[in-house]
């Protein structure tokens, strides 16, 4: 008899083939990423690292091929060291790197292991906050990391782009240990000269060290395929990122360094020369147990394809589908923050463009296949419970095939449904235009299949 799990994971299959993903921080991973998240490697214990040799001017046949002491606390580890070792290289070229972590579980646990490693219980961290477009793991009061540091946060402009006058305000006055620039829900591309010239000189006038961080997690996929710029090319010390969303990798994260890489067993001295080791000692056994093998092989997968040329097309049509669904957003009543978009993601003012609040518009949607989340605006007065906005974006899409074409013809569709929310003006009189959403229901069915998931 078959489990009710694997009759359950069929029906989400088809949900995913017959709709069209817009949620900018989900995508679709290749069969050889499948195939290694489902690998024996699940099997292995592998507390510790590998030995770091070599991973600067090794070719990767020899990083294959060499088995070298390590720093693990279980033996067996001859093949799991050669592969965190290929994923760790990858990782650094990928990303103009001195060193990657490729052990962290998440994008939260990647963050949290940054701040444990260059923070003391109480400091200081300067971040982008929640109603402007950061992430919860950037200081909301709801995490265990705002209960461990003091988050202090900026907020953006009229023009819905990161406020640097009030950032470089708040450093003088706060002195933090760290300055943050990332997000969760933000269209412009951020100004890492600006932010690097505001820490350098801070640190000049008060003589302490302050590190650059940011967390790139929806935009590294277009960091590594060239069409955004990168942090770590402007001063930044570090760079964390989730490896789905536009990496199309596993779930998991990634940090990556400037500095000093060198043996984690011994305790190094609190500079920023050394936050790689402090980060490796930060996220095991500082933060995380046992890495999970079985998606480290997924992630140096997913590196080596987004070393191919053809990740960089990739990245780039991504940038042209949403320049497109934007504006043929636009033309279809729908007023979006920052007046489109700088990157892959899309904020819309449903409440302004049509009165409607965005988790009646989600819901509706979904009736249709076409999947995206509400989202608060910044300074959205009605709050993240029941947000203004919806945010979309083309990654997905983008993987599967669609282009600029389909683009307009689902800005049509979201015209359409939005109009049904106008009239039913609630979740549950959305039943009394069922024949309408079926014939969209129908339409979108048709245009997905068209266009099959990486898997099929």
């Amino acid at each position: 008899m078959e489990d009710l799990v694997f009759d359950l994971i069929k029906q989400e299959k088809t949900r995913q083939e017959e709709g069209l993903e817009l949620i900018p921080s989900e995508n679709y991973v290749s069969p050889a990423v499948l195939e290694a998240m489902g690998s024996i490697l699940t099997n292995k214990y592998s507390e510790g690292y590998p030995n770091f040799e070599g991973l600067s001017d090794w070719d990767e046949k020899k990083i294959a091929s060499e088995i070298l002491p390590n720093y693990r606390y279980y033996g067996g580890q001859e093949n799991i060291d050669r592969i965190e070792r290929l994923a760790i290289e990858r990782a650094c070229r990928l990303f103009h790197a001195d060193h990657a972590n490729v052990q962290p579980h998440s994008g939260a646990q990647a963050n949290m292991a940054v701040y444990n490693a260059w923070c003391q219980p109480g400091d200081t961290i300067l971040s982008m906050s929640l109603p402007a477009g950061g992430h919860l793991t950037h200081g909301a009061k709801v995490t265990l990391d705002a209960n461990i540091w003091n988050f202090v946060t900026y907020g953006v402009t009229e023009n819905d782009d990161i406020n640097y006058d009030e950032l470089e305000k708040l450093a003088k006055e706060c002195q933090p240990k760290i300055i943050l620039v990332g997000y969760s829900a933000f269209t412009k591309i951020p100004n890492f000269t600006r932010v690097a010239k505001i820490r350098d000189k801070l640190s000049q006038e008060t003589g302490q060290e302050i590190l650059l961080m940011a967390d790139m997690a929806h935009v590294a996929g277009l960091i590594a395929g060239d069409v955004h710029p990168n942090p770590l090319d402007y001063g930044f010390n570090v760079m964390t990122t989730t490896t789905h969303k536009t990496l199309r990798g596993p779930r998991g994260g990634l940090i990556l360094s400037k500095g000093k890489v060198a043996t984690p067993l011994k305790k190094p001295e609190h500079t920023l020369e050394n936050i790689p080791i402090l980060i490796d000692r930060s996220v095991f056994p500082g933060t995380q147990g046992g890495p999970h093998d079985h998606i480290i092989a997924a992630k140096a997968v997913t590196f080596g394809e987004d070393l191919m040329p053809d990740f960089h097309s990739y990245a780039k049509k991504i940038i042209e589908n949403a320049a497109a669904l934007a504006d043929s957003l636009k033309e279809n009543g729908f007023k979006l923050v920052g007046d489109g978009t700088e990157n892959h993601l899309i904020l819309i003012d449903i409440k302004n463009s049509y009165g409607i609040d965005g988790k009646f518009y989600e819901k509706a949607l979904d009736k249709i296949g076409l999947t995206l989340n509400a989202n608060a605006l910044p300074s959205d007065p009605a709050g993240s419970f029941n947000p203004s906005g919806v945010r979309l974006g083309t990654p997905a899409i983008t993987t599967r095939g669609l282009n600029i074409s389909e683009m307009s013809q689902i800005a049509r569709w979201m015209k359409a449904v939005a109009l049904i929310c106008q009239e039913a003006k609630s979740i549950d009189h959305l039943n009394d235009y069922q024949d309408q959403l079926d014939k969209l229901r129908s339409a979108v069915r048709e245009v997905a299949l068209r266009f099959p998931l990486p898997n099929d």
